[in-house]
């Protein structure tokens, strides 16, 4: 297991810090945020998507002010981060494996003043290098699906989650009754053999101590996200082709089809989870 663990890490590490993924992300994404987005329509940008699921995750915390200690894991660009340091004055510790993501956020988080409220922290959210109960809230966007032992990091979360803290996350999952190998597609383009579902994360959380306080089911915006990042890819062709190869760029295509289809036919699921530890 040990092994397998680590060669998901290493996957996901060299995936993120590849000239190839970097330009893309930041391009398409526009260089804060990579995770799925909340759409107001379907011609809505992809950063203001974006940006309106942080605020709705942000909107569950519990009375967030310059006291309250948040933990991000697989953190990105920092956009949540800066978000939470911005908006309420939390002192966040950004938890990422890719050491060009992490260069970028510092730089950002340095850029808007907000350095002294964030640490940038290199690792992996499986072997969380902080205290037990050290903070108030755990947060995660769409990354928690890059593990190789995904009920190993609920109970790193847990360690460090201090009595009544939050955890707060977004995953893309299979749904609870998803069909048996109907995923392959896109479980061989992200290099995975699985991907979490909501009856895996309530039992996982359940295990270590945490209560399922909410599950907001947002699946029809995977399907809509999805679906933008791939009509952007196709209007800014030009604008990629300086930055990410063609071959990138015709697997993300590809990539991007099967997440749609994927949603489209129910086989997936994606929302908004709250859990408390008790």
């Amino acid at each position: 297991m040990a092994a397998e663990m680590a060669a998901v890490t290493g996957t996901a590490r060299d995936y993120y810090n590849s000239d190839d993924a970097d330009g893309f992300y930041s391009t398409i994404w526009g260089g804060e945020d990579i995770h799925i987005g909340l759409y107001a329509s379907e011609e809505e940008s992809i950063f203001q998507a974006s940006r309106r699921t942080v605020k709705r995750i942000a909107s569950r915390l519990e009375d967030p002010d310059e006291k309250t200690r948040v933990l991000d894991i697989g953190s990105g660009y920092g956009g949540a981060a800066r978000f939470l340091a911005r908006e309420y004055g939390c002192h966040v510790s950004a938890l990422n494996l890719s050491d060009v993501e992490n260069k970028a956020a510092r730089r950002l988080n340095k850029e808007q003043g907000l350095d002294q409220q964030i640490e940038v922290v290199d690792g992996s959210f499986q072997e969380i290098r902080h205290p037990d109960d050290m903070f108030d809230a755990v947060w995660s966007q769409d990354a928690l699906l890059h593990s190789g032992d995904r009920a190993q990091v609920v109970k790193e979360v847990a360690r460090v989650l201090k009595p009544g803290g939050q955890f707060l996350f977004t995953d893309p999952m299979q749904a609870d009754d998803c069909p048996e190998g109907v995923l392959r597609p896109i479980l061989d383009r992200i290099h995975l053999e699985s991907l979490g579902s909501v009856g895996f994360y309530c039992e996982a959380a359940k295990q270590v101590g945490l209560e399922k306080v909410a599950f907001d089911d947002l699946t029809p915006h995977l399907v809509t996200h999805y679906a933008r990042v791939l009509e952007e890819t196709e209007k800014r062709a030009d604008e990629l082709a300086g930055a990410v190869s063609p071959a990138y760029i015709e697997r993300m295509k590809k990539g991007l089809r099967h997440w749609i289809e994927g949603g489209e036919k129910g086989y997936l699921t994606w929302g908004i989870f709250e859990f408390k530890a008790v």
